[in-house]
């Protein structure tokens, strides 16, 4: 497009739908969050600080530490869940 050419409504509505497809594709093809911090875990579950330690330290819900900061994977929480 030449800078001297003016937009038409059509032209910004026919960029509007394009942005909006390609919004929707990034959606669909967005990952789900796979791994939770403790406090995200606790929020999804109603859960005090101590449950969490008890279900992590008798092996229900497996986790990670790295520098201090305890990791869970989604996967882990929706088979709790079931």
């Amino acid at each position: 497009m030449n800078p001297n050419e003016i937009a038409t409504k059509a032209d910004i509505e026919i960029l509007r739908k394009e942005i909006h497809e390609l919004k929707s594709v990034f959606e669909k093809s967005a990952p789900e969050k796979k791994i939770l911090r403790s406090a995200n875990v606790r929020e999804m579950l109603n859960i005090s600080d101590a449950t969490l330690q008890r279900l992590r330290t008798s092996g229900t819900l497996p986790a990670k530490k790295v520098n201090g900061t305890w990791f869970y994977e989604l996967d882990n929480i929706k088979k709790l869940i079931k």
